[in-house]
């Protein structure tokens, strides 16, 4: 009985390896992919592969894996993880390539993130060429952020927006918010810009 599981588990594997390893079954090629694995995939001519879509007669729109021109350094033949789409805040069905997504504070924290930039080299160096285009250098932006962060952080604990530990009510499980301000009188008062 145990030498039967082990020949399931083998063939399960086998199996799991054929499917998820394209690469070293003949290479990957960006047009033969589904459009749900592409985004963020190097074929294994060492070329970035993109998601584009075009619409359709009737309005629907045709999702379709090409080919660009970009190269990906030292990588060839990946389908990049899930787990490495999420932990970088990225989608599959990302259309196209551009460096826009790095002029947006959240998108520039997560690709920062130690879950991103310390494990997920293919979007890493995919975001990495796209800013050094924009003439802008990866690793000081991330540092940049990060002394944002850590900045806006402090300014919260010091303004007293911050969560703060008490007890509510004679209860030792609750955690309770420090006070900001009335609320009374704040739809008289005019806007105040921010800062």
């Amino acid at each position: 009985m145990a030498s039967f599981n082990r020949f399931k588990a083998f063939i399960s594997l086998a199996l799991s390896l054929t499917f998820f390893m394209q690469g070293t079954l003949g290479g990957i090629t960006c047009e033969k992919l589904d459009s749900s694995k592409c985004a963020f995939a190097v074929s294994s001519s060492a070329k970035r592969c993109v998601l584009e879509n075009r619409l359709r007669r009737g309005g629907q729109i045709e999702f379709s894996c090409r080919t660009s021109n970009i190269d990906a350094e030292k990588l060839a033949d990946l389908i990049e993880t899930d787990e490495c789409i999420k932990a970088c805040g990225l989608s599959r069905s990302t259309v196209g390539i551009s460096s826009d997504s790095l002029l947006e504070t959240k998108f520039t924290q997560t690709l920062c993130s130690p879950q991103c930039y310390n494990v997920c080299s293919n979007i890493v160096d995919l975001y990495f060429n796209l800013a050094a285009g924009e003439g802008v250098f990866l690793p000081k932006l991330c540092e940049e952020q990060a002394a944002v962060s850590r900045r806006v952080a402090m300014e919260m604990r010091s303004s007293g927006l911050a969560p703060v530990a008490g007890p509510i009510s004679g209860s030792d499980n609750e955690v309770a918010c420090a006070p900001t301000q009335s609320i009374e009188g704040i739809a008289d008062a005019p806007a105040m810009p921010p800062m």
